[in-house]
Formats: C-alpha cells, sequence, structure tokens
C-alpha cells in the first residue's frame, strides 16, 4: 500500500507539469489572433475618401458670372474725346494779351458745355503743371449746346511775366496749355510755347479765364 501512493505522489507532479505545459501553448495561439485581426486593411474608409474627392474637384455650381464692365453714362456734356481746342488771335492789352480758347465740336452728336474752363500752363516732357491754375474771372454763363461742325469761345487772359519780379516769379519755359472742360476729368493739350512763372507768390494772376459762351 505505501508503494502505490509513492507511485501516485510521483505521477501527480508530471501530470501537472504537462496540463500547465499545455495551458500555456493555449494562452500563446490565442494572443496572436487579434493582432493578424488588426493588421488586415480596412475597406470602409475608401468610399469615403473617393467621395470627398470627387466633390472637392468638382466645380461649385454657385460661383456667380463674371459681370460686364460699366459703361460710362452719357449726361450730353461735351467731354475730352469730344471736342478739338486752339487759340485763336489776340487783342493786347496793359501788359496782358487776350486770345479765345475755341472749343470744336468733332464727334458725331451734340453735346453741351458750360462754366469754366481749367487752364494751366505745363512744361516739359511729363507736362507737369507750372504756377497756379487760371483764375476765373466774371460769373458763369448759360449752357451752349453744340452740334457736330460748331464751336464755342472761352477768352483767356495771358499776363506778360516780365511784369513780375524775376526772384518771384522765376521765369520758366511753358510748352502750353492743360485744359479741362467743365465738369469733365480728362484733360486736353493746346500747344503754345512761352514763359510762365513758376512762382505761386507772385501779387495777381498770370492767366485768368472766362466762362465759356456762343462764338
Amino acid at each position: 500500500m505505501d508503494m502505490v501512493r509513492t507511485k501516485l505522489s510521483r505521477l501527480f507532479p508530471v501530470v501537472a507539469a504537462s496540463a500547465g505545459v499545455l495551458a500555456l501553448s493555449a494562452c500563446g495561439s490565442g494572443g496572436t489572433t487579434p493582432a493578424a485581426s488588426s493588421s488586415t486593411p480596412s475597406t470602409s474608409a475608401s468610399p469615403t475618401s473617393t467621395t470627398a474627392t470627387t466633390a472637392a474637384s468638382s466645380p461649385s455650381s454657385s460661383t456667380p458670372a463674371s459681370s460686364p464692365p460699366a459703361q460710362p453714362v452719357d449726361n450730353g456734356l461735351c467731354k475730352a474725346g469730344d471736342v478739338a481746342l486752339s487759340l485763336g488771335q489776340g487783342d493786347a492789352g496793359a501788359g496782358s494779351v487776350y486770345r479765345p480758347l475755341l472749343i470744336k465740336n468733332t464727334s458725331a452728336k451734340p453735346c453741351e458745355i458750360q462754366g469754366f474752363p481749367g487752364v494751366s500752363y505745363v512744361a516739359g516732357n511729363d507736362g507737369h503743371q507750372v504756377g497756379k491754375d487760371a483764375f476765373r474771372e466774371g460769373t458763369k454763363g448759360n449752357a451752349v449746346k453744340l452740334n457736330p461742325g460748331q464751336s464755342a469761345v472761352a477768352d483767356i487772359q495771358f499776363v506778360n511775366v516780365r511784369n513780375f519780379d524775376p526772384g518771384t516769379c522765376q521765369p520758366t519755359s511753358v510748352k502750353g496749355l492743360r485744359i479741362y472742360l467743365p465738369q469733365e476729368t480728362a484733360s486736353n493739350f493746346v500747344p503754345s510755347d512761352g514763359t510762365a512763372c513758376a512762382g505761386t507768390k507772385i501779387p495777381g494772376n498770370q492767366l485768368a479765364v472766362k466762362t465759356v459762351h456762343p462764338s
């Protein structure tokens, strides 16, 4: 009986050891299954990314169409491009010369002009202004309608700049006049070589202009 117990006591550790080895083997094989499944690429993201790419590359139907450029308003006034300007023969006065500025409608439609032209001397290749703008003399006249080919007149006074002190006048050679028609922002050039005062503190006006009137 003692011999049987001795054999059984020796057998139980061996069985237990074998069971432990089997248990560890089972745990090891179970641990590799999640790792294998996690390495499998997911296909659920593919449709989403394709849809996003298609939407991003498609032109937006809400993009506004470009508007045509605004056309200038035709208010019937004479514009710089509607006229040809020239200086008529003048009359000499006390230290001045008075010459008519002739404004001829060279366009194919009637236009209207009223008030004082803007007049100034210009010099150099860049056409920079010399001295102050012409003084507006008198009152604003009535509107003058010019049919194609018709002209209006604005009288200009040119003061002899030798009447002024040279130090104050700063005599400067000029190439002509820059003219702005009344209520116009574009200018015309009238050639007329001469001498003007670059100084702006002369005692008086070197240029004066009257309102436009019919020729």
